[in-house]
């Protein structure tokens, strides 16, 4: 295990990174390549019927399909050729209109290059926020209690699709503010950025918020304020050290939307590259299919170079030359009412799931489709007539257990991972733009359509953002001081392993699970809506969404059920970490330095140095 500071390592760590990328993305094409040989269909099949929808064609319509497509020389020749022409410039023709590729594939990119800027706006001005309350009483020496990031976890588990579901139909139709269909201009990117942006700028902003507080009890934050510096100068240095933990999770969370909002580009009808590439994946078009891949793997991998680049120019020399101080949370703490908010939340949920497990979760009544909530009924009934709250209930235990069972997966494989700092950070690059419904296509072709298989698709996928994570706080770990003062005293790597590294990575990956623990459910519920996942007429919580969200203006109640029992379940996961009290840490006197412990000293106030500098 390396702890020796980032500008010793030189060389080699950027050649572990190169190749981490090219293997990644050569196993990622691979893999898309022989999607239609893995799926068990015909592809001649697959191509004819997407071009005529002829359910019924003859031989030989399929031979001659098999024949101008060349699918009897197999996926490797097929990917030589294709990567052969690419080289010219040329990315082939689709197999189902016959047009190039190459046009389709860059009108899409930037549409959802644009719709992702947008989003990203969105998720600053959000997560900004959620965090400036203890940006300014952290800068100010008044943060006396911790924050339990209620509401943060509240915005994060709202359903992205839901939400753009709710403003296309208030904003754009209602009210008639902005389009809410298509891409003519500027105008139609205000609904769907604000929908992609709201619960991924809640997810960047819980997590600053949590970071903020350990930036400010650095012992260069109390050195300042003895010194009498101004409150906003103290605020944008603590904000830069806490960014540099923060801000790699922007590749996985936002940059992944560019393939990833395939739900909201189909609301809003956007010709977005989601959207291509998940229609080229359905009808087995490997030409868009293949170059949409890779220009999601060519924007993951520039999106982390250049993250990585802002992480360096926040944490400056310190970083380079192991100068850099470890961030320990003070012992604030936790908010009074807490106790009462997740008591309230708890049993809230468990009323409304043993109430639903005492009625039959599948007895269909057409006579009472869509019934608003009665006490019959006391959630309402769905399109089929069935009651809401009995299938609330009894897609509980199973909503929950699939979704804890992913995010435990998927943060133990981004730990591994991300232990691997230079090579992990290329496969990390490369994996997080890749969207969840390609990566169920590829797995469904294996294993066919099952729960399971669904959650083998977000774990190949889902371990990113846990792996950006870890690759970022060890980085920082292994620059620091005291880990170096404790190779000097002989630590081992079992030693350091125990008592620093892990301790500086584990609360934060757990807080950072929990948060996104609802956005594990939608996913998986999104898969199950395209047929890749649970099956109907299962109930779970994400399928209920998905299955209602066409009738969600119609009858509102059929959505807001489910979405609200989310909430519930983000509230507990998140609260539940936060219910310990702890005594406050005591305050160094004004006018008093930190001394080598962190603790007071007297004597007169220091030089101000900041946490990027080199000391």
């Amino acid at each position: 295990m390396s702890v020796t500071p980032g500008g010793a390592r030189g060389l080699p760590t950027r050649w572990r990174a190169g190749a981490g990328r090219a293997v990644a993305a050569t196993a990622l094409l691979t893999a898309v390549a022989f999607l239609p040989w893995l799926s068990g269909t015909d592809p001649a099949l697959t191509v004819l019927r997407a071009r005529s929808a002829e359910q019924d064609p003859t031989p030989a319509q399929l031979a001659a399909v098999r024949e101008r497509l060349g699918l009897d020389d197999g996926p490797f020749v097929h990917l030589g050729r294709w990567l052969e022409g690419l080289a010219r410039g040329d990315a082939g023709t689709s197999w189902v209109s016959g047009e190039p590729v190459l046009p389709q594939v860059t009108t899409a990119f930037a549409v959802s290059l644009t719709l992702m800027l947008g989003a990203l706006a969105v998720t600053v001005a959000v997560a900004a926020l959620v965090s400036a309350r203890t940006l300014y009483l952290g800068s100010r020496q008044r943060l006396l209690r911790g924050r339990a990031g209620i509401g943060a976890a509240v915005l994060a588990a709202l359903p992205k699709f839901l939400l753009a579901s709710l403003l296309a139909t208030v904003c754009g139709v209602w009210l008639g503010w902005f389009p809410s269909q298509g891409w003519t201009g500027p105008a139609s990117m205000v609904l769907p950025a604000l929908a992609l942006g709201v619960p991924s700028g809640a997810m960047i902003g819980g997590l600053l918020d949590q970071s903020l507080p350990a930036a400010f009890h650095e012992p260069w934050a109390r050195t300042w304020r003895a010194y009498g510096l101004p409150p906003g100068r103290i605020a944008r240095t603590a904000l830069r050290r806490a960014l540099s933990g923060v801000l790699p999770q922007l590749l996985p969370t936002v940059v992944a939307l560019v393939g990833g909002a395939v739900a909201v580009e189909k609301i809003f009808n956007i010709p977005g590259l989601g959207r291509l590439a998940l229609e080229a994946a359905i009808a087995q078009d490997l030409p868009p299919l293949q170059t949409a891949t890779l220009a999601l793997v060519l924007l993951g991998v520039g999106a982390g170079l250049l993250i990585q680049a802002l992480r360096r120019a926040l944490l400056g020399p310190a970083l380079r030359d192991g100068a850099l101080p470890a961030l320990h949370p003070p012992a604030l703490p936790r908010p009074r009412s807490l106790p009462w908010t997740i008591g309230c939340c708890a049993l809230a949920l468990l009323t409304l799931v043993v109430a639903g497990l005492l009625r039959d979760p599948l007895h269909v009544d057409t006579a009472a489709r869509l019934l608003p909530p009665s006490p019959d009924h006391p959630l309402g009934t769905d399109p089929l007539g069935r009651d809401l709250l009995a299938r609330l209930g009894h897609g509980a235990l199973r909503t929950a257990s699939v979704a804890l069972a992913v995010t435990a997966v998927s943060a133990v494989l981004g730990l591994l991972i991300g232990t691997a700092t230079q090579a992990g950070a290329g496969l990390t690059e490369v994996v997080s733009t890749l969207p969840a419904v390609l990566a169920g296509l590829l797995v469904t072709a294996v294993t066919g359509p099952s729960v399971w298989g669904a959650a083998c698709a977000v774990c190949l996928v889902g371990w990113t953002p846990y792996a950006a994570q870890t690759s970022a706080l060890l980085e920082q770990e292994r620059a620091s001081g005291h880990l170096l003062a404790s190779v000097s005293f002989g630590a081992g790597p079992g030693y350091l392993l125990r008592h620093h590294l892990l301790p500086a990575v584990l609360p934060a990956l757990l807080r950072n699970a929990l948060l996104r623990l609802p956005t594990t459910v939608l996913v998986l519920a999104s898969l199950g809506f395209l047929g890749l996942g649970e099956q109907p007429p299962t109930p779970e919580w994400g399928r209920l969404l998905s299955e209602n969200q066409p009738y969600a203006e119609l009858a509102p109640w059929t959505v807001l059920a489910p979405a609200a029992a989310l909430a519930l379940f983000a509230v507990l996961t998140v609260a539940g970490t936060a219910t310990g009290r702890r005594t406050p840490a005591r305050r160094p006197a004004r006018g008093t330095s930190p001394g080598p412990a962190g603790g007071p000293s007297q004597g007169p106030p220091a030089a101000p140095t900041g946490p990027h500098r080199s000391r």
